[in-house]
């Protein structure tokens, strides 16, 4: 089979499209062929070398945690599922980025969701559900949340609101449209962080930073204390905020509650360009361009 494979650091000139042997499931794993693969910003990072403690790169290694296909081997112990089924997958580590896969969470792919959304949302519908149940959002919360129109935001916004909770999102300009549309107030990010959210809610009960911002002091003054404060990086995760759990547990059911509802149009994610798998440098290139970005999708051919 050929991979997207990094073999050392750098920039998206690392990438490139190699033959590599065939994965081989263990006990509990299934192997897909792969039909397309999501790529996340924390491709990037692990990409350039920022992320070398919590994520090493294997030489050479294979970047992605989100992936869809067919399953094409099953490890022993592996039942719900048989080869020739569609599935959308979340990966035990990295590995997406290749024609074959491996993986130990999963769900089915109903036949009315495209390969590219299926591969779109696992990663990123894993965490908002992991947050979510992280910060105990319920119904009557008051949620602030940061970025609100990005993959893992824009899926805890949906899921905040249908939980009965309500939700007042910052974000930059170009997302205004998309935070309302989903249910929630939207703060520009350009005005001051404690006026702009206290002239639009009466109350913040908890925060989810899903954008890793720098500085969240005037978050966990709106709080009243850092014990609802969750980011999604190591970066924002100081003065006692929490940095979103990690390990295979912390929202076992996530792809199971969500697919149904992406399946039913009650979910709804980000608008999505694809790039042919093996053309996966020029995919990051793009996404280091600044602006705005779709979620970027590599499709196998």
């Amino acid at each position: 089979m050929h991979a997207v494979v990094v073999t050392e650091y750098g920039s998206s000139d690392v990438l490139s499209w190699q033959e590599v042997p065939d994965p081989e499931p263990g006990p509990g794993q299934i192997r897909i062929a792969v039909r397309a693969a999501g790529v996340g910003p924390t491709d990037l990072h692990i990409r350039a070398g920022h992320l070398q403690g919590p994520f090493p790169l294997p030489t050479p290694g294979v970047l992605g945690f989100e992936a869809a296909g067919t399953v094409d081997a099953l490890g022993a112990g592996v039942d719900g599922v048989a080869i020739g089924d569609d599935v959308a997958v979340l990966l035990p580590g990295l590995g997406g980025y290749a024609e074959r896969v491996l993986a130990d969470t999963w769900v089915a792919k109903p036949p009315n969701v495209s390969w590219e959304a299926a591969a779109a949302f696992p990663a990123s519908a894993e965490a908002a559900v992991a947050g979510l149940v992280q910060l105990d959002v319920r119904v009557g919360d008051h949620l602030l949340l940061f970025g609100g129109g990005g993959s893992v935001g824009s899926i805890a916004l949906q899921l905040a609101v249908a939980r009965g909770a309500t939700v007042v999102a910052v974000g930059r300009e170009h997302s205004r449209a998309t935070i309302e549309e989903l249910g929630a107030t939207f703060v520009p990010s350009d005005e001051p962080l404690l006026d702009a959210v206290r002239a639009r809610t009466d109350r913040v009960d908890a925060v989810l930073d899903a954008v890793g911002l720098g500085d969240l002091g005037p978050a966990v003054e709106l709080a009243g204390g850092t014990d609802r404060v969750v980011t999604l990086t190591g970066a924002a995760a100081k003065d006692g905020v929490h940095l979103l759990a990690s390990g295979p547990h912390r929202a076992p059911g996530a792809l199971d509650e969500t697919m149904p509802l992406l399946a039913a149009g009650e979910l709804r994610l980000r608008s999505r360009t694809t790039f042919p798998m093996r053309e996966a440098a020029a995919a990051h290139a793009a996404l280091e361009t600044a602006g705005p970005h779709d979620k970027v999708v590599l499709v196998v051919d």
